[in-house]
């Protein structure tokens, strides 16, 4: 993971022209140990870009890549599509899952620690 991260650095740093590190901490991974999770964490991975209300240009997720059905792969999508009838029907999963997950983040703003 060090090897992948500080490659990707390099890369991004090199391509916006800017220098310093992208990753915060270390890395940390969690095992998937049931398909409920796996199909809500690919929505969380797909629409990152919405959870973390990023707007700006730089900005990219796998989620054009899911819903339009192309040929192009970098993931393997049919571990997450092949339980859906549709793709249609993946969406509707994931808009759900999405908003879900905004609420969730909108009640941890008013919880006090």
């Amino acid at each position: 993971m060090q090897r992948l991260g500080n490659g990707y650095t390099k890369f991004f740093n090199n391509k916006y022209l800017r220098s310093g590190s992208l990753f915060q901490g270390r890395y940390k991974s969690v095992h998937i140990d049931s398909n409920e999770y796996l199909l809500h964490l690919s929505v969380y991975i797909n629409l990152n870009d919405k959870v973390h209300q990023l707007g700006h240009s730089m900005s990219k997720s796998s989620w054009d890549e899911y819903i339009s059905g192309g040929n192009y792969s970098f993931c393997n999508k049919g571990i997450i599509l092949d339980q859906f009838n549709k793709i249609k029907d993946y969406e509707t999963f994931a808009n759900d899952s999405l908003e879900s997950i905004m609420q969730k983040k909108e009640m941890e703003n008013f919880l006090l620690e």
